[in-house]
This record gives structure tokens, sequence and C-alpha cells, in this order.
């Protein structure tokens, strides 16, 4: 299985993963997916359709990974953040391959968070866990 994880994508390929994810979805249904901080309700509600589904974790992964690297890439885009690679004992903890660290140093795991949306419902809300991120920048006042 040593090949399996070279396949894994890179936090390198994370910004385009998303973009990717974002066209696909977007071209097909009118979701406001905008990388804005109000577009996670979006992302809460499609994961909430998906767990209606009763579908299994393993049928919509992919789904669920584009939908974390959307939120990755909102912490990107509006609260300083840059992908990294997770070494060794980070995928070991975070389960995943590639996360986000913030400018105060701290990592997240939107990939996770997702799942974790996926898997414990309203609890685990997506534009909660921006909106009580810690280590975000400092956004100026225009």
């Amino acid at each position: 299985m040593a090949g399996a994880e070279t396949q894994q994508p890179t936090a390198r390929v994370m910004r385009q993963h998303a973009g990717r994810f974002v066209t696909r979805v977007t071209a097909r249904n009118r979701l406001p997916l905008d990388y804005s901080v109000a577009s996670l309700r979006v992302v809460d509600f499609l994961v909430d359709g998906l767990r209606k589904g009763k579908v299994d974790r393993e049928r919509v992964a992919g789904t669920l990974f584009g939908l974390g690297a959307y939120v990755g890439e909102v912490l990107v885009r509006r609260a300083g953040a840059v992908w990294v690679d997770f070494d060794a004992q980070q995928r070991a903890y975070f389960g995943q391959p590639a996360g986000v660290r913030m400018p105060d140093g701290r990592v997240w795991n939107p990939l996770g968070k997702v799942v974790n949306r996926f898997e414990a419902g309203q609890e685990e809300s997506l534009q909660t866990f921006y909106l009580l991120l810690h280590g975000r920048a400092r956004q100026e006042a225009s």
C-alpha cells in the first residue's frame, strides 16, 4: 500500500482541488460557493443533505474530501492560513494527508472537520468552526 500514500493529495495541490470541486458542483447546481465565511453555511447544508440520504461515508468520501478542501481554502483566503502537509504523526492523529496552519502557528484539520459534520451532525457546524477559530489573521476594517 505504499503507493496509495503517494497518491493522496498534498498541500501543494489542495487549492486546485478545491477549485475543481467548486467548478464541478456549481456547474450542476446554483450553489453560492464563493469562498466567503457565509458560504460555510452552504457546506453545512450540503453535508446535512448527505447525512439525510443515510449513505455510507465511503460512498460520499470524494464529496466530503472536496467540501473539506473548500473549507480549508476558505481558511486560507479569509483567515490567513496556509496549506501544509501533515507529518506522519499528524496524519495518524487527524486521518488526513493535509491541513492548514494559521498565522499563529496552530494547525487545523478542515478535511476531518467536514467528516465530523457528516458523522455527528449540527453540533459540528463548519460556520461555527470558522467563527470560533483561534489564530485567524486580523482583518482590517475598510
